[in-house]
């Protein structure tokens, strides 16, 4: 990961800029550099992964124009080979050198072409022209707000934005700024047709289109590695990253002392893929003692998304501390496409689509906000299979009607795709899933909860929520997470819109915990 930073104001001091990326030193710990111009200063923080010389440092000028981009350009060679075929020249093997030569070629259009997991700022000098964009899904973050006098401020963090803006605003995936307008150039959910071809042809391209999507996301300079929960998501990335590798890769697994569910389950995909693997046991304490930390560093007070959370960060903490390990791969948004254990309820496949909608909308504040902090935090690069661009494509525009639970097996599509490929146990293929925080133990989330009801009385609870009229704290779990959240980021609570919750409207799932273990259809997901 890395931190970017702009700030459009004439005579701004880069001190500025440098207090305000001192907050983010984890995100970029190999260095900074600034990028004053007239109208302001371009700031970044580098962990480099891609181009590891000195070449591939950040900001990139090129004819009058500034970029820095915390990103990764998939197939940047073959774009880069063609750069250099109309005259181009490079400094670095940086994927992000190219970025500026293709605007010189595409204007703001070049956004539209990038298959990237990105998020940039840009400042053309000669058009005296502020450019800002993020990828279609938002794997990459990007916030931005406007100071006392109206000037706007991007970065990659809220923590960056805090004392220098009064309102801290997440910048739309799939969206680029322009002069003070935002245009969108990529709606992921956006749905001309749907494919109604035979349930086989659509599972072999389910399957030819993730395994492309993980094999971009193996190249990288640095040594990569993998979090490995046992669960359907992390081990089909595991295995089929194992399969295109031809060395071990490094598998982790975290969980409770006490009572982790996907340990065993983690162990057993570990050893049918011949992994180099580690387990990391956690305590109660460990829970606890994390809990403050984890909420700074996601600048959230979801509930799901901060129990998801504390397992995932002591992993990566260990994993930074412990090896040399820069990029990891992880299993998020896979959920969102196909179908969680509340999507069982959708009454019609209408519902589950666009329920899956709104979903894939807004994860750039959950899910994967989750992994990108969790993981930056502890200075690697987080990167997201599920998340490829053509996958997602492809997986919104199958008729939601197949990707309904009719099989009695959630997920079924993609539990199917790859079973002909006998590249994991069919005991692990076909498991159900468990709750994030429920595989890590069910004692987590009951150690949590157990110590909000200890911090307050049901008297100061009840005081204590209505004091906050936006997304007000319905239990005292989440009472206990406004607070931290507050004490780091007052007032901004409107950067997330609502609770990551089931859908309320439908029947079966008006509930008052996030966590699927609630749900009359839970089952077997917790053994």
């Amino acid at each position: 990961m890395c931190t970017i930073m702009g700030y459009f104001k004439e005579g701004i001091d880069p001190s500025v800029l440098q207090k305000a990326l001192e907050k983010t030193k984890t995100r970029g710990p190999d260095d900074t550099r600034f990028y004053p111009f007239k109208k302001g200063v371009l700031g970044f923080q580098r962990l480099a992964i891609m181009g590891l010389s000195q070449e591939g440092m950040q900001p990139f000028v090129f004819k009058n124009s500034a970029i820095v981009c915390n990103g990764e350009i998939y197939g940047f060679r073959k774009l880069k080979k063609e750069l250099e075929d109309k005259g181009y020249t490079f400094q670095s093997e940086s994927d992000c050198e190219i970025l500026l030569p293709l605007y010189e070629e595409y204007g703001v259009s070049l956004f539209e072409k990038l298959d990237a997991e990105f998020a940039c700022i840009l400042y053309d000098e000669n058009r005296d022209s502020i450019i800002a964009a993020r990828d279609p899904i938002g794997i990459r973050p990007l916030y931005y707000g406007y100071d006392k006098d109206n000037a706007i401020v991007f970065a990659s963090e809220p923590k960056n934005l805090m004392g220098i803006v009064k309102t801290i605003i997440p910048f739309p995936p799939g969206h680029y700024y322009e002069d003070g307008k935002f245009v969108c150039y990529a709606d992921m959910t956006k749905v001309d047709s749907y494919i109604h071809d035979d349930l086989e042809i659509i599972c072999q391209n389910i399957h030819d289109l993730l395994i492309q999507g993980i094999q971009k996301r193996l190249d990288a300079d640095a040594p990569v590695g993998f979090l490995l929960s046992g669960g359907l998501d992390s081990s089909l990335v595991c295995a089929i990253s194992q399969k295109l590798l031809s060395k071990p890769i490094r598998t982790f697994a975290i969980g409770m002392k006490e009572d982790a569910i996907d340990l065993k389950y983690a162990r057993e995909v570990a050893d049918v893929i011949h992994s180099n693997h580690t387990e990391v046991i956690i305590t109660q304490e460990d829970v606890l003692n994390a809990l403050e930390t984890v909420i700074y560093h996601l600048a959230t007070y979801d509930i799901t998304t901060i129990r998801a959370s504390i397992g995932m960060y002591l992993l990566c903490q260990y994993i930074h501390e412990h090896t040399d390990i820069r990029v990891l791969l992880t299993g998020e948004i896979s959920d969102e496409l196909f179908g969680y254990k509340y999507t069982d309820f959708a009454p019609d496949s209408a519902s589950f689509q666009k329920e899956s909608e709104k979903r894939i909308k807004e994860i750039h504040m959950y899910d994967v906000l989750r992994a990108d902090r969790c993981i930056s935090s502890n200075s690697m690069e987080a990167r997201v299979p599920f998340g490829d661009l053509a996958f997602v494509r492809y997986v919104m525009q199958i008729d939601p009607a197949l990707k309904m639970n009719t099989y009695h097996k959630g997920k079924y599509l993609l539990r199917h795709a790859f079973e002909k490929d006998n590249i994991l146990p069919h005991s692990i293929l076909m498991r159900e899933k468990a709750a994030f925080s429920d595989a890590v133990g069910h004692s987590l989330r009951d150690t949590i909860q157990e110590a909000a009801n200890q911090k307050y009385t049901d008297q100061e609870f009840e005081e204590k929520r209505k004091q906050y009229t936006f997304n007000p704290p319905f239990t005292k779990e989440s009472l206990w997470y406004r607070e931290i959240f507050e004490t780091y980021y007052p007032n901004q609570a409107s950067m997330i819109k609502a609770f990551w919750m089931p859908n309320k409207d439908w029947k079966g799932c008006d509930v008052d915990d996030p966590s699927a273990r609630v749900l009359s259809n839970y089952g077997d997901s917790g053994k």
